[in-house]
């Protein structure tokens, strides 16, 4: 019988995701409601991560830096074996995805 090794939690991935900032807003794409589903892999001894998101708007010139910026954050992430980065349209954002603290950050009340 074979046991499966965790090697990192989804809670890992979003704290991960916290040092990725978007340039514009100086806020991390977690906080702006970028990051719409985090899913984890388990392949033998590595653990895959999918990453389904979204930009700010479908024109950001930034998409390319962030989704870098992802695959940066995530590579120190023990037993990391591969990152997708799903970019996605639908739902379109909307500032009423951002958390509190980014609201409250950028003067949306």
């Amino acid at each position: 019988m074979s046991s499966t090794v965790t090697h990192f939690t989804e809670d890992d991935v979003r704290e991960a995701l916290k040092e990725v900032i978007d340039p514009e807003l100086n806020i991390d794409v977690i906080n702006l409601g970028l990051v719409y589903d985090i899913d984890l892999e388990e392949n033998d001894d590595k653990t895959d991560v999918i990453i389904t998101m979204t930009l700010t708007s479908m024109g950001c010139p930034l998409g390319p830096i962030l989704m870098q910026e992802v695959n940066k954050a995530l590579g120190d992430l023990p037993g990391l074996g591969e990152i997708s980065v799903n970019l996605v349209w639908t739902p379109p954002w909307t500032s009423d995805m951002m958390s509190e603290d980014a609201k409250f950050d950028l003067g949306i009340w």
